[in-house]
């Protein structure tokens, strides 16, 4: 197999509602097979997709429908046909000064029309890309991909056949249109005046249906494991982060846990310290018995302490159904090591609140990681109210000191959705 990759030249600057099919046809020579390499860019200006330069940032803003990250004033966005790129493609570079263009609104629609209206004038059975630039994660450089294609495949799937030593591939999908748009680029160039290219010797790829167009390439939400920007992705964690009081009956990870307990002691802690522990309670008996030991011992305190009926303990400890009906349970634990000795009680005071806000912002570290690994938790303060037992049950040392529960699991329900809440009202400036 051999193939051609050849620039079509001579082509005028394109203005608002030119027929580009007109004039690719009048500078190009064609032959039955040619897949057609059209950047973006003039498809836009003959649809009219052109806007001042002031309009920009709005511009962006009408684009997208979801921001993947953020860097300063530098965007990188879904747009409303699903590409995800930086500033919603929308371009100052090959246009008039003082305009920008966007992309256009439908590039597959763009692609199906020009190779209609190229099919007519040339009676040659050809395929039609329309490319643009593209950015990738972790390469550093710019590649032009597909955008819209029409009459090819744009992905060739290897799954079930074999290499050349005789192993299955099981993974390998081919993105072609993207390799084809990149081959094009080779001989259009950025600043050469040449935004059409004929990829000649792939006849075989051309098809008699326009075909899906690039949908396909476009990566579903499901299987994209890198859906958001780093400050994005932990900015969600948070906001996702739920009690979850169900959850199924799938084990959890210890692996997911260990990860999340890696987060949780990252938090700042007084004095250089770290005085955080978590015992991992990972066996249905250990659970059992810190729990039964817990109930036993919150019943005799609601009943001799408080003077609670049985009714009214039977309802008072069902909150505690949570813990036991979870798969894995975590204890977090404050420990005073390293903390200061101090003659008066003020000073004593202020000392245990400051490690006691260490183990909050460590048990909060380990929520929102735990939503990052895809589990529900719900922390619930039971063991604080009686720390002997749950220091007999678990033989922990007297200085541990367990600061309430938290359960681990899949949800067992997707948490409700819940509206925004604003800062303002918690805030207070001077």
């Amino acid at each position: 197999m051999s193939l051609e990759v050849l620039p079509v030249t001579g082509l005028p600057e394109i203005a608002p509602g030119a027929d580009l099919g007109e004039l690719i046809a009048k500078y190009g020579a064609f032959e039955d097979g040619d897949i057609l390499l059209v950047t973006s860019k003039i498809v836009s200006k003959a649809e009219g997709r052109i806007l001042q330069a002031a309009d920009r940032e709005a511009a962006i803003d009408a684009e997208t429908v979801r921001v993947v990250a953020r860097r300063g004033p530098a965007r990188i966005v879904e747009n409303r046909n699903g590409l995800v790129m930086a500033a919603a493609g929308v371009d100052a570079s090959n246009t008039a000064p003082g305009t920008v263009l966007l992309l256009p609104e439908d590039p597959d629609a763009s692609a199906r029309a020009l190779r209609e209206r190229l099919g007519e004038l040339t009676g040659r059975r050809l395929a039609v890309v329309v490319t643009d630039t593209f950015g990738r994660p972790w390469r550093t450089g710019l590649t032009d991909v597909a955008v819209g294609a029409a009459g090819l495949p744009v992905l060739e799937d290897h799954r079930g056949r074999t290499d050349s030593h005789g192993n299955p591939l099981q993974l390998t999908v081919t993105a072609t249109a993207d390799e084809l748009a990149a081959a094009g680029d080779l001989v259009k160039g950025k600043a050469t005046g040449t935004p059409v290219a004929v990829v000649r010797g792939l006849g075989h790829l051309v098809t008699d249906e326009h075909g899906d167009g690039v949908r396909p390439l476009i990566r579903p939400a499901t299987d994209d494991m890198f859906r958001l920007g780093t400050s994005e992705a932990l900015r969600q964690a948070v906001t996702l982060r739920r009690t979850v009081r169900s959850f199924t009956a799938e084990p959890v990870d210890p692996a997911a846990v260990r990860r999340a307990v890696a987060a949780a002691v990252t938090a700042p802690a007084p004095h250089h310290t770290t005085p955080w522990r978590f015992v991992l309670l990972e066996s249905p008996q250990a659970r059992v018995d810190l729990l039964d030991a817990m109930l036993d011992a919150w019943r005799r305190d609601l009943r001799e302490l408080d003077g609670w009926d049985e009714e009214k303990i039977a309802r008072r400890t069902a909150r505690g159904d949570v813990l036991r009906n979870a798969p894995y349970l975590v204890v977090p634990c404050l420990v005073m090591d390293g903390s200061h000795d101090y003659p008066d009680a003020r000073r004593s005071t202020a000392e245990r609140e400051m490690f006691t806000v260490a183990i909050g912002a460590a048990v909060q570290n380990l929520l929102v990681a735990l939503t990052g690994e895809g589990y529900g938790s719900a922390w619930v303060s039971s063991t604080m109210f009686c720390r002997d037992t749950v220091r007999r049950v678990l033989d922990l040392p007297d200085s541990w000191d367990p600061m309430g529960a938290v359960a681990v699991g899949r949800p067992a329900e997707t948490p409700k959705n819940r509206p925004p809440r604003p800062a303002d009202p918690f805030l207070t400036t001077r």
